[in-house]
């Protein structure tokens, strides 16, 4: 079957790791179930695998990407949770959890096989490129606003960084669910587009903010850590589930983090439940994942290298068909 998998790890240059070409059908074992793939996302997992992070050079060549909408076995439309061992079904009792691609076979990929406990019913109301989005980005955004920040409908928010796929489904799920949402980027372009999706304003990295936020959304790190911690009001959150720009800020803010008692939650992915939680989400409020481009799978080295250059909004979905 066709397949984009890591050949090879390169850390300084990961695209020169990227094969497009066959592999073998996936492996069928006890409690695992084969499900066609009609669409994949990407995410920067894939890039860091392509680096070596979370995939030893011993499991290559693998199949990369985590998130898949498809057909199962009986011919249902499904979606697929990502995150494998998490609770132990069609895996050893003491098996750590891990994302596709760090142990076993991913997404970008005619077909992959997955524990039948990870296949989660599609809802009719979203296409199979919508709900491929879904799974990694904006389960991360979703578990990051609504179980680890703890917002509510009036609260206010910032997320750090428009354009990438966390950010921009923070955007959307937090202007559906009624907050109050302040956004940054670099990108004139991108701050536009960032109001277009539910941003009440957009601003520059490190510019004032008209009020201190209930919470931050942050993906970025380094780069715009201090500016998060310091548009919090007493009291409030920050969230990170990433460090694009680096994960050593030059100045830490610990004296603001403890003198307005501040919290710093970490987030990583999300459960089933909130994944199922999500798409019914999704189905009954009308948003809808940001697409920025939809390839075929044969064109996926295109997507990669425009992740990797910054220069999207929103996900990069492939499609088998």
């Amino acid at each position: 079957m066709f397949a984009a998998y890591a050949a090879r790890i390169d850390r300084d240059q990961p695209l020169n790791g990227l094969e497009l070409g066959e592999r073998p059908e996936p492996e069928v074992r006890p409690g695992w179930t084969t499900v066609t793939v009609k669409a994949a996302s990407l995410n920067h997992h894939d890039l860091w695998s392509l680096r070596g992070v979370g995939l030893p050079e011993e499991k290559l060549p693998m199949i990369l990407g985590c998130d898949a909408a498809g057909i199962d076995e009986d011919g249902n439309e499904v979606v697929l949770h990502s995150v494998i061992g998490q609770t132990g079904h069609g895996v050893g009792p003491d098996e750590p959890r891990s994302i596709l691609t760090e142990r076993y076979q991913g997404t970008f990929a005619e077909r992959v096989t997955v524990p039948r406990w990870n296949v989660l019913p599609k809802p009719k109301e979203l296409s199979f490129e919508e709900a491929a989005c879904l799974p990694t980005a904006w389960l991360t955004a979703y578990r990051m606003l609504f179980t680890n920040a703890g917002v509510r409908p009036g609260d206010s928010v910032l997320v750090q960084g428009a354009g990438g796929g966390v950010a921009t489904a923070a955007i959307a799920l937090g202007k559906a669910a009624g907050l109050r949402v302040f956004a940054t980027s670099r990108d004139e372009a991108k701050r536009k587009r960032a109001v277009e999706l539910g941003a009440v304003e957009a601003y520059e990295p490190g510019a004032r903010l008209p009020q201190r936020v209930d919470a931050v959304i942050e993906t970025v790190g380094a780069a715009t850590w201090s500016h998060s911690v310091k548009s919090l009001r007493p009291g409030g959150t920050l969230v990170i589930s990433g460090a694009t720009s680096g994960d050593r800020p030059a100045h830490a803010e610990l004296t603001r983090i403890f003198f307005l008692e501040l919290k710093v939650v970490g987030s990583t992915m999300g459960t089933k439940d909130e994944l199922e939680d999500l798409l019914s989400f999704c189905a009954a409020t009308g948003v809808r994942p940001v697409v920025d481009e939809v390839l075929p799978l044969d064109r996926a080295r295109e997507g990669f290298e425009k992740m990797a250059s910054g220069e999207l909004f929103g996900k990069i979905v492939l499609t088998t068909s």
